[in-house]
């Protein structure tokens, strides 16, 4: 079997928290054998912890690019370089694992596009919660026709006071947002591929700068207000051109009590669903309503239920988009996350920030 040869770009949280330890559980698949980042240090703790014994190290992702042995690329950098390092990538004949959100904006996220159609290269964006169990279950429903026609959907992205304090997350230019584009996409992702709706036509939407300076209880400790320079909370209203809506609502800080994160609600003609529970921790599930025998009736999954994509040991949603990925590299075939699909949320979310500047409906 061939053994994939994988360059890091980008050393950072996102890289230790979710893509390294992945992808060292398909070592007999894919192995790190480069290693990018600016802050020479992590690269080389990266390398060192999860690269193989002649894996490179780098600071400048130009010099990785030009080693022709990498046949993947893993793109985990601030968001305003995802464009450019993953385009230079695809030029230099690399597949493409780019973390969410694809771009800072929707002429960016088709300059990628492009490029993996350009060069004949995958390309992928991390979008993880579609490998949950739950996210399973209810996609397997929606495709079923369980539901009917899906018309009206509720993405949510809600914390109380979950501000991340590390990192450029309250940088405007690095990251070209706040919750919306953080968080906010994971849960439209999930609203859009359970929907199978890919065609938005009218948004209208609001971001708010007014928790800033109010960190009492962030599970993530105190900021600097001075630093906040992106929203605190955004909501947004899509119209598709079939007519079914989406109100999509996305906060690090929200005076509300219910927070759900990457979660999503979906009413349809023949029933309804709702996710609930710990998604992050795989321990969400979804409580489907509808009728029979002549009353109203819900029935909800367990946590912990079977495992997709893989047999003989349990994997998290992290491990499993990783197999995902490597595996349609290995077999030729397409990605779950597909950038058509991506690009999508990266102009939904656009058309929010425009709209909330603008104070007008922005039409796609």
């Amino acid at each position: 079997m061939t053994t994939l040869k994988i360059g890091i770009i980008g050393c950072g949280g996102i890289a230790k928290g979710k893509h390294l330890p992945a992808l060292a559980k398909q070592r007999h698949k894919a192995e790190m054998t480069a290693f990018c980042d600016i802050e020479l240090d992590r690269a080389e703790l990266a390398a060192k912890e999860y690269g193989t014994e002649e894996a490179k190290v780098y600071t400048d992702y130009k010099e990785l690019l030009k080693d022709p042995s990498i046949d993947v690329v893993h793109v985990l950098t601030p968001n305003s370089t995802h464009a450019v390092i993953t385009v230079a990538a695809l030029e230099a004949g690399k597949h493409v694992m780019c973390e969410k959100p694809m771009a800072m904006n929707t002429a960016e996220a088709q300059q990628m596009l492009d490029a993996a159609k350009r060069t004949g290269k995958k390309l992928t964006i991390g979008y993880q919660n579609r490998f949950r169990s739950d996210s399973r279950a209810l996609y397997a429903a929606c495709e079923q026709g369980d539901l009917g026609e899906v018309y009206f959907a509720k993405a949510h992205a809600i914390r109380r006071r979950g501000v991340p304090t590390w990192g450029v997350f309250m940088d405007i230019e690095k990251q070209g947002g706040g919750p919306l584009i953080d968080i906010g996409t994971h849960a439209l992702d999930l609203a859009l591929w359970t929907m199978d709706n890919y065609k938005p036509k009218l948004v209208v939407g609001s971001a708010f700068h007014k928790l800033k300076d109010k960190m009492d209880g962030n599970m993530f400790g105190p900021w600097n207000p001075e630093e906040f320079k992106v929203e605190d909370s955004a909501f947004g209203f899509i119209k598709m051109e079939n007519g079914a809506t989406i109100t999509l609502e996305a906060s690090w800080a929200l005076n509300m009590i219910n927070a759900k994160e990457a979660q999503v609600t979906l009413c349809g003609t023949e029933g309804g669903a709702e996710m609930f529970g710990d998604a992050w921790d795989n321990k969400g599930t979804v409580t489907f309503n509808h009728t029979r025998y002549g009353q109203l009736v819900e029935t909800s999954t367990s946590v912990g239920g079977g495992i997709a994509f893989y047999e003989g040991e349990s994997l998290n949603a992290g491990e499993l988009e990783a197999k995902q990925w490597i595996d349609s590299i290995l077999e030729d075939r397409e990605p779950l996350v597909k950038p058509e699909q991506a690009l999508i949320v990266t102009q939904i979310l656009e058309a929010i920030y425009k709209s909330s500047e603008t104070g007008n409906a922005i039409t796609l």
